[in-house]
């Protein structure tokens, strides 16, 4: 007997488990302002109890005497930790072991928690089927100062064979409240993240992509739900989840007989059987939670906080401010207009520029988007002296260089096609389909995965000028396969080329990690935390209207912060929507994230010229506020009215930055006001109009002295309401 307890206790010692000497009846997660609790009940079940403003650690009485509802099986209301398959509800967890058996039990084993850092604590609490040697470890990583909780699953299989993964989840949340109103993002192409917010009703609500990639070009895996009511911006209970992860996913919300709403995300089941051999463990990609009891703008702000430190690179550095030349040239450039844009760019007090799509292919020209991707050596015939001589030439003019790649995708039309055909995506014999005229290379391959790694630093090494890359993904995947994997393993695809995916970008980043990387796909079909962590912004559109960028910011700014956002002036009338805007209202906008320039620069000349060159120096001094400061949402575009008006607050609160727009006809006698928010109400600020025109204002109290007090209780109102006026202004603290 001594032998056998010997045994079982080296086993869980071997396992990582934390053994207590007495029963364990709470687990708590903490941050600075939350607690998420479970409890250990009688027959080793671990119960969700509780998720929101922290509790008091010596409030525990209602966590060990809470009762729960028994149903007409025997069965406990009380929602289990990580509820596996064998009820009637939507498992996190369904698997079919090698016996056929479909059903998984999870009892607790153990729990650990550990300090990470001295901001950071984990929380992993191991779990066992009741048969099988099959062992769950549900992790939590508490976030103390940003109050954002993480959530993954490790799965161990020590039985004799093979197991599979039907479904597996992130992360799983039970909530019983009157009712509940969920806020989801949806689009396409040049309008994504639109935002939508609906009562749930009984029954099951899922939002999943199944493209592969682009797979948040459409519907995104972000959500926030508000209990009892509609969401307020500063009121109200918020609960918020965002899943990191690029590929197929699937977030469902479902309200069962008792009223209660059980929440899950994670991988996308759909055509995704994992099996996983003896010993092998699989862990899924986190889920990214946040909760606030006064409205879904402390929960934005706490997801900004999180996102600098911890899911983008170099949260910490200030932006530059960036010509791209894409819509200034399209694919019809030549050396000299290259470095007619340089010298333009530098006129302007631009930063970076950008050498889009178009460099490259020599046997196939990219002349357009039929030929040469792929063959990423730089086109003879455009570029004669390849790319380092104008990395270096625009060093010379004091800008930074980037350059744009597509390194996933092949077209048909190029010699790395005709070379390497078995490293395409293809579904057996079956046709292999075009979407924008190229192909997916089989990330699943070790193979392509070295190729994009190695042609990433092959273009790097043409000139150390070169510290910025546009990484861009443009087409979904259809007929999916791979000749790499193999026959039973088919189903490993959707997986697997994720992981493939991630593992170059940590390859590159460990090898270049002081390159600045733009996560661009398409626009926005890749803004999610799984991948923005390996890059320093993200291209939200292709879009570049100010009207649909108010709609499409706004958006992606409930999750990620402007200093993520790449926001760009393009020429009007807008070459996506053919609407005209002023440069005034194009720059205001654009101000609201990572400024930019989309455009030729010698279509902007006379005044406009030098308006742009005073609003791009505004910015630079205004930028480490808008990239690093706090966001308050002031007016929703969403409103009835057709205003919009941000608000970025620094840190200390001695300087704030207010962005205001029209975009709706207002007739002669309407006008805004609005409050401020976030401002230190003891304070006095001075109150500026910037990127003005002329004599003309838009506040009679420009340059006027208030107190934060009377900024956030009166407001301010503004004198014009025509269409598509914009209001810019500054305020800062003084003694």
């Amino acid at each position: 007997m001594r032998k056998f307890i010997t045994v079982i206790f080296l086993l869980l010692v071997s396992i990582g488990i934390k053994l207590y000497a007495s029963p364990v009846k709470i687990i708590p997660v903490e941050t600075t302002g939350l607690s998420m609790v479970f409890t250990v009940s009688e027959n080793k079940k671990v119960i969700f109890q509780y998720f929101g403003d922290k509790i008091s650690s010596d409030s525990q009485t209602i966590f060990l005497n809470r009762k729960y509802k028994p149903r007409r099986d025997g069965r406990s209301l009380a929602p289990e930790v990580f509820p596996a398959a064998g009820d009637f509800l939507d498992p996190a967890l369904q698997l079919t072991h090698s016996d056929g058996v479909i059903t998984t039990d999870l009892y607790y084993v153990g729990h650990d928690i550990k300090d990470i850092d001295a901001n950071v604590v984990e929380t992993k609490i191991c779990l066992k089927d009741k048969l099988y040697p099959l062992f769950v470890n549900v992790i939590f990583k508490a976030y103390k100062k940003e109050n954002v909780i993480t959530q993954y699953i490790e799965l161990e299989n020590k039985e004799k064979d093979d197991i599979r993964i039907e479904k597996i989840a992130s992360a799983y949340i039970p909530l019983h409240k009157k009712a509940y109103y969920l806020t989801h993002f949806h689009g396409g192409w040049g309008a994504e993240m639109k935002m939508k917010e609906e009562r749930l009703t009984p029954g099951v609500k899922s939002i999943e992509a199944r493209t592969g990639i682009l797979t948040t070009e459409s519907v995104n895996p972000s959500f926030m739900l508000s209990s009892d009511a509609p969401a307020q911006e500063n009121s109200g209970e918020t609960y918020a989840g965002s899943l990191a992860w690029s590929g197929n996913y699937k977030l469902t919300f479902e309200i069962d007989k008792y009223g209660m709403l059980h929440i899950l995300g994670g991988i996308n089941p759909y055509a995704s059987s994992l099996s996983i051999e003896p010993g092998e463990k699989f862990k899924t990609p986190e889920m990214v939670w946040t909760y606030s009891s006064c409205g879904r703008g402390q929960v934005s702000r706490n997801y900004h906080d999180w996102c600098r430190r911890y899911a983008l690179a170099h949260g910490d550095q200030i932006r530059p401010v960036v010509l791209n030349s894409w819509e200034g040239t399209y694919f019809k450039f030549d050396e000299k207009k290259v470095k007619d844009m340089i010298d333009d760019a530098a006129d302007f007090g631009i930063e970076m520029f950008v050498l889009d799509d178009g460099w490259f292919g020599n046997k196939y020209p990219r002349d357009d988007d039929r030929f040469g991707l792929g063959d990423w050596q730089p086109n003879k015939k455009k570029l004669p002296h390849g790319i380092g001589y104008l990395a270096d030439y625009a060093h010379k003019k004091g800008l930074k260089f980037g350059i744009w790649v597509e390194l996933e995708m092949v077209n048909p039309k190029s010699e790395l096609a005709e070379k390497h055909p078995e490293w395409v995506v293809k579904s057996g014999d079956r046709d292999i389909l075009l979407v924008r005229d190229q192909w997916v290379l089989d990330l699943t391959n070790p193979e392509v995965q070295d190729f994009i790694v190695e042609t990433f630093g092959e273009i790097l090494s043409s000139s150390p000028n070169i510290t910025y890359v546009k990484w861009d993904s443009n087409r979904f995947i259809n007929n999916p396969g791979s000749e790499y994997l193999p026959a039973d393993k088919q189903s490993h695809f959707w997986v697997d080329y994720i992981n493939g995916l991630y593992s170059v970008y940590e390859r590159v980043r460990a090898k270049y990690p002081h390159i600045t990387i733009q996560l661009c796909s398409s626009g926005g079909g890749r803004l999610d935390f799984g991948a923005l962590k390996y890059h320093d912004e993200v291209w939200a559109s292709d879009n570049t209207n100010p009207l649909s960028r108010i709609f499409i910011q706004y958006g992606t700014n409930m999750f990620f912060p402007a200093i993520a956002t790449g926001a760009h002036v393009s020429i009007s009338p807008n070459h996506q929507t053919k609407m005209n805007a002023s440069l005034k209202y194009r720059f205001d906008v654009a101000m609201a994230g990572r400024l930019g320039m989309e455009l030729q620069p010698k279509d902007l000349q006379g005044e406009e010229r030098v308006f742009a060159k005073n609003a791009i120096e505004t910015y630079k001094k205004i930028r480490p506020v808008v990239q690093f400061g706090d966001l308050y949402r002031l007016v929703s575009p969403y409103d009835e009215g057709g205003w919009a008006a941000n608000m970025y607050v620094a840190k200390d609160k001695k300087s704030a930055v207010v962005l205001a727009y029209s975009f709706e006809f207002h007739g002669r006698d309407r006008f805004l006001e609005f409050r401020l928010n976030g401002l230190d109400k003891n304070r006095k600020y001075k109150l500026t109009e910037l990127n003005t025109t002329g004599k003309k204002r838009s506040f009679w109290g420009d340059n006027m002295v208030f107190t934060g007090e009377e900024l956030m209780k009166m407001g301010i109102n503004i004198n014009d309401s025509s269409m598509f006026d914009s209001f810019a202004f500054l305020l800062t603290a003084v003694d």
